[in-house]
């Protein structure tokens, strides 16, 4: 690359960087769990990443402020953790195709990305916010807002917004099994200073720490 330096490390950032490694880890997660979706498999990757740096501080950004999820993502991967997460939110093809739906694609163009010919967008499309996805953005909290996902619960709530999760405890008494949560956000007061607030939900049986983070923007 014409770089003659000679250091004893090198710092490389971004996207050309950080893929490789992630990859590299979704290949070994594959190898363990050869059942798994490129979805759960994400999901394990996100949920169980840290946001703390290897001080165990708080990860700062360029300018130095407290970073947020829009700069970090879910934090820094750990891939034994993600071995075995706990828990997983899965994500199916007709969930994507759903996904599009609710994009505002219509049938014909999604029969190309699916080997279902004849795939047709449900009459009643399903809202954005309720992708199975292993973290929560509200681009537009009005008041009250709720959204469904699929251990007892224990939420950070971004500041200003207060966070229910109904049920607090999911039990489980198989591998493979599916539950279904919802999160209620309601926002205390009129619009926040920022655009953004920030939070965290974190679904734990003691040993497994399932960590999804929670971005709101309050309108109203």
């Amino acid at each position: 690359m014409g770089d003659t330096r000679s250091t004893p490390y090198a710092l490389l950032s971004g996207t050309s960087m950080a893929c490789p490694h992630v990859s590299g880890v979704a290949a070994l997660l594959k190898m363990v769990h050869r059942d798994w979706s490129p979805a759960a498999i994400k999901s394990a990757i996100m949920t169980t990443a840290r946001t703390r740096d290897n001080k165990k501080q708080t990860i700062r950004d360029y300018t130095h402020e407290e970073a947020t999820p829009f700069i970090y993502g879910n934090g820094h991967i750990r891939p034994n953790r993600a071995a075995d997460p706990g828990l997983v939110y899965d994500i199916t093809t007709d969930d994507y195709l759903n996904f599009l739906c609710a994009l505002g694609f219509n049938a014909t163009y999604l029969s190309n990305l699916t080997e279902t010919p004849y795939f047709t967008c449900p009459s009643e499309p399903m809202r954005l916010e309720d992708l199975n996805y292993p973290a929560i953005s509200v681009p537009a909290l009005d008041k009250t807002f709720t959204v469904t996902r699929t251990y007892k619960v224990h939420v950070v709530a971004p500041s200003g917004v207060d966070v229910v999760v109904t049920p607090a405890e999911l039990s489980f008494s198989r591998v493979g099994e599916e539950k279904s949560f919802s999160v209620a956000m309601t926002s205390k007061h009129r619009r926040i200073g920022k655009r953004y607030t920030f939070g965290r939900m974190v679904w734990s049986d003691g040993k497994h720490y399932v960590r999804s983070a929670v971005s709101v923007n309050v309108v109203a």
